[in-house]
């Protein structure tokens, strides 16, 4: 297939899990024999090409129309963002027949909703998190009001709808009022032989950063409200009065960065807690390797990657009890607590750094559970399912036939491989 994904971010300009994610779908689907393009935006803050071939994916990065709208006017800019990406991506279709275009986020919409118009192109959507679900049901304000009518447009143009969990499905469908045939499950994804982290670089990576007897909790996301990371903090004085020396490493950025900092000063935890503001991969890996346990305490999380990258890294982790999180160590990969309760979150990071063998079990279950269900080759076959499906809906109703997906491009496996996808 000749597939066109959208994103408002992509490597070397990542946010948050989304430009990873939609990175890694990107590697996946080129190595299974599909053709891949990519329309994203510029970031003067990490420069790259505007448009190149990185590793068999051709990525095109629009710039800013004058004037330059800042990214704190949201709506305005997203509409900015949205007439380039268009332009960019209608070029592409005019140069070659696309299968599918797929939609990421409703930062997105605008374009993919015009080339749907204008070129008749097959839309998938995925739906990463809603608006709604941020603010636990509520919304605030006229913005996220209006964010949450593009969500529902996004989803009524396009022909199929992704969600990363269960959780999500079901939320997705009461929100939207969609019809629940209309949307597929398929689990965001990681490939474990990225989290191999060398024992001695992880053991070097501890050493610079704790004492020997100092126990290391890590915390890897974006600094939002809806994160928990407050709830993490509260917990910390508990654990560190049971289990002794323990220090927190908080590895991200966000709107509540310096809500967070005022909170650790308040509860004089200075010495005990380390902002280390936005991390590469790598350098997030060997945090994960050298961590004795991580915590994703989120109070809304539609997946929670984070978890699952951890367990890759093989290191036990802790989540809260919501969303997908829950699904992901439904069977024992990981310990959970009661979102924003925290003496059950201390609780339970007592118990992995104090109870003989628990860490280790965890570890074992989470590794075994990462590869069984969230390996990249087994979602990429399932998106490409996806796909599959979408273009034969909008043939069906507009009365062409698909066209067959090139074979020229498969290396050997069939491109579906129907009923193999975890």
């Amino acid at each position: 297939m000749r597939v066109l994904l959208l994103s408002w971010e992509y490597p070397p300009n990542v946010v948050g899990g989304l430009g990873r994610h939609v990175a890694a779908l990107a590697r996946t689907l080129t190595a299974q024999g599909h053709e891949v393009h990519v329309v994203t935006r510029d970031d003067p803050g990490n420069p790259a090409p505007p448009d190149e071939w990185v590793d068999g994916i051709h990525v095109v990065r629009v710039t800013e129309a004058p004037p330059v709208i800042p990214f704190g006017e949201l709506i305005a800019w997203v509409l900015a963002f949205n007439n380039r990406a268009q332009t960019a991506a209608s070029k592409l279709l005019r140069e070659h027949r696309f299968d599918v275009v797929h939609a990421h986020d409703w930062l997105v919409t605008y374009a993919a909703a015009g080339l749907r118009e204008t070129w008749g192109v097959p839309v998938v959507a995925t739906i990463h998190a809603t608006e709604y679900g941020r603010h636990q049901g509520w919304l605030p304000g006229p913005m996220n009001k209006l964010i949450h009518q593009v969500e529902w447009w996004l989803t009524y143009e396009a022909r199929r709808v992704i969600t990363c969990s269960h959780y999500m499905q079901d939320q997705v469908q009461e929100i939207f009022h969609l019809p629940p045939e209309k949307i597929d499950v398929v689990p965001n994804g990681v490939d474990p032989r990225d989290f191999e982290v060398d024992p001695e670089d992880a053991r070097a990576t501890r050493a610079s950063l704790t004492g020997p007897r100092t126990r290391m909790v890590l915390f890897a996301g974006r600094l939002e409200y809806e994160k928990g990371v407050q709830t993490l903090l509260h917990a910390l004085t508990r654990v560190r009065a049971q289990v002794g020396p323990t220090r927190l490493f908080v590895a991200g950025i966000g709107t509540y960065s310096e809500e967070l900092r005022r909170q650790v000063r308040e509860l004089k935890l200075q010495r005990h807690v380390r902002f280390t503001g936005f991390v590469r991969d790598r350098e997030l890996r060997l945090l994960y390797g050298a961590a004795d346990v991580a915590v994703a305490p989120s109070i809304y999380e539609p997946f929670g990657l984070v978890a699952v990258e951890a367990m890759a890294c093989g290191t036990p982790v802790v989540v809260g009890d919501t969303g997908g999180l829950r699904e992901i160590v439904s069977d024992g990969s990981g310990l959970s607590f009661t979102p924003q309760d925290d003496q059950a979150l201390a609780d339970a990071l007592i118990r992995v750094l104090t109870e003989d063998g628990l860490a280790e079990r965890l570890v074992a279950n989470g590794r075994a559970r990462t590869e069984r269900r969230y390996d990249w080759k087994a979602v990429g076959r399932r998106t490409v399912e996806v796909y599959a499906q979408a273009i034969a809906e909008e043939a069906e109703l507009t009365g062409e036939e698909p066209r067959r997906p090139l074979r020229a491009l498969l290396h050997e496996a069939p491109i579906l491989e129907l009923g193999t996808a975890g």
